[in-house]
């Protein structure tokens, strides 16, 4: 059993963050935030994937104003990503975002992140601290180390926005590193209440970055850290949403959509398993009911592991048993695999 560290509770919209909600799964859009029509659709994709909340970049004015017109199409929250520039954070609030993510790395005075602070206060729109590793302040200090930098930076901004009477706060330590992340990571929550958003951030492509991220997320969602979880992959965003709630489902925090078993073959095997679970795994993807299908190729382990499943298939030479719910339904040809069996998984 997971013990989840207690947290304040905060809305994202309509999503809440922390104090025991489940852990929210967001990502980031990958279209020019001014193309609405794109990012629209992108967003919408998410949508039926599972996605809770979507980040925009925020590069100039243009993609500022365009969260009017996006929020319009959408049904989710929209965080505002800014860097550098903080009148793109005052001109995203105004455009309605309902979170921001700002990086004290790279805004500057203190003056400039007072004004957006006091802009959010009014309109009761949470703050993402977002400290990476790639972009310290210039103000911590290089004798300590990186993990050490990162809390420090975020620890600062923390106390100039509780100065500033607000507590809207969210915090995230990112890294690519996955030591440093998890040792960061580690240090915070024992030091400010807030919730915190976890991700190894630039994790690469998919081969790589969901080993990377399922190593790094999942270690610090077994220790009970973490209220919010995005997979950062050079792919399309609705890898890393996928990829989020398969971290989840394999910790049993989150159990949104489908759980599939399949065996990795071996010499035993007399049909093309890998070829049926890769597509029973992509016709899975879109249903949101929390089922367990199995896939098996032998008769070693695959008639008790398809018996286990909610609808599992046993292959054999030429030939498959299915099975729904622990009981044996059907005795199919090869050439009917997938089409029987998907058509007990959509009877359910």
């Amino acid at each position: 059993m997971i013990n989840r560290r207690t947290s304040k509770t905060i809305y994202i919209g309509d999503v809440a963050i922390g104090g025991g909600a489940p852990i929210a799964v967001q990502s980031m859009t990958k279209t020019d935030t001014r193309d609405v029509k794109a990012t629209v659709r992108q967003i919408k994709e998410l949508q039926e994937y599972g996605c809770e909340i979507i980040r925009v970049a925020v590069p100039d004015a243009l993609a500022a104003e365009a969260i009017v017109d996006i929020k319009r199409g959408i049904k989710i929250p929209l965080v505002a990503d800014i860097h550098f520039d903080y009148r793109l954070a005052l001109a995203a609030l105004k455009s309605g975002a309902d979170g921001l993510r700002l990086n004290p790395g790279n805004i500057g005075e203190p003056e400039k992140v007072k004004k957006v602070v006091l802009a959010a206060k009014e309109r009761g729109v949470p703050i993402r601290i977002g400290v990476n590793a790639g972009s310290l302040p210039k103000t911590t200090s290089k004798k300590l180390s990186i993990p050490a930098r990162m809390v420090g930076a975020a620890l600062e901004q923390i106390k100039l926005l509780e100065s500033l009477d607000f507590d809207l706060i969210k915090v995230s330590l990112k890294a690519f590193d996955v030591p440093t992340t998890i040792e960061a990571y580690r240090s915070i929550a024992k030091k400010m209440p807030y919730p915190l958003h976890i991700g190894i951030t630039e994790a690469g492509t998919p081969r790589t970055g969901i080993v990377r991220s399922a190593v790094g997320i999942g270690a610090l969602l077994w220790e009970g850290i973490g209220d919010t979880v995005r997979v950062s992959l050079t792919a399309p965003p609705r890898e890393e949403v996928i990829t989020a709630y398969e971290i989840l489902k394999s910790l049993d925090l989150r159990q949104r959509g489908p759980v599939l078993v399949s065996c990795p073959t071996c010499g035993r095997a007399e049909a093309s398993v890998i070829k049926l679970a890769q597509e029973v795994e992509r016709r899975l993807q879109k249903i949101d009911r929390p089922i367990k299908v199995a896939v098996m190729g032998c008769v070693v382990n695959g008639p008790g592991e398809a018996k286990d499943a909610d609808v599992g298939i046993a292959c054999g030479k030429g030939r498959g048993v299915i099975f729904k719910k622990g009981e044996k339904v059907a005795v199919v040809a090869e050439k009917d695999f997938l089409t029987a069996l998907m058509r007990e998984v959509e009877g359910l």
